[in-house]
């Protein structure tokens, strides 16, 4: 049920987004009310309480956000306290900033190597994957795990392109492992 009223509120968010020609602006502030309710659990305790009325919370997130983010936004924020899906505010930004993401073709991926990446590197990888991807941008994450030898691993969303030589060795040990010796 929660991933249901994630994607409903998500998708009339950016359905509003769309009309009022307000996509960076709300993407923006969806990452402005995140990053404070991350920050924040006592706020999000509050919020989410069951013996606090709707009423209370209504002008707590008026007080705190409504000099911050656009009238909309405060809006859309009342009617998800009036609904009673607070507790899902946090997957209805996050499907909501993915949507944008899906909108302005940006991808995101996440790259795992055995050492810090150079930035030529970096930027050589971004380009291949650009070339390589429906995506005219990139948001990259990068990681290091000295576990992979050397190689990477890039994931972008259930993608997964595992180049390590970690890999490649249990593949050959599993291929060894296979073969019968007479």
């Amino acid at each position: 049920m929660a991933k249901l009223a994630a994607k409903t509120y998500g998708d009339s968010l950016f359905e509003l987004a769309l009309e009022e020609g307000k996509i960076d602006l709300f993407l923006k502030e969806a990452k402005f009310v995140q990053q404070v309710l991350d920050e924040n659990e006592d706020l999000v305790k509050l919020m989410t309480h069951p013996k606090i009325s709707k009423e209370e919370k209504e002008n707590v997130i008026e007080n705190i956000f409504k000099s911050n983010i656009s009238d909309e936004l405060t809006g859309f924020l009342v009617i998800v306290i009036k609904k009673g899906r607070f507790k899902e505010i946090k997957s209805i930004f996050s499907y909501f900033i993915a949507k944008v993401k899906e909108y302005k073709k940006i991808g995101v991926a996440f790259v795992t190597t055995a050492v810090e990446l150079k930035q030529e590197q970096k930027e050589a990888l971004v380009k291949r994957l650009i070339e390589t991807t429906e995506y005219e941008t990139m948001e990259m994450n990068y990681t290091t795990d000295s576990s992979l030898i050397g190689g990477m691993i890039v994931r972008i969303d259930d993608r997964v392109v595992d180049s390590s030589i970690k890999h490649k060795l249990n593949d050959l040990t599993r291929d060894l492992l296979k073969i019968q010796l007479a």
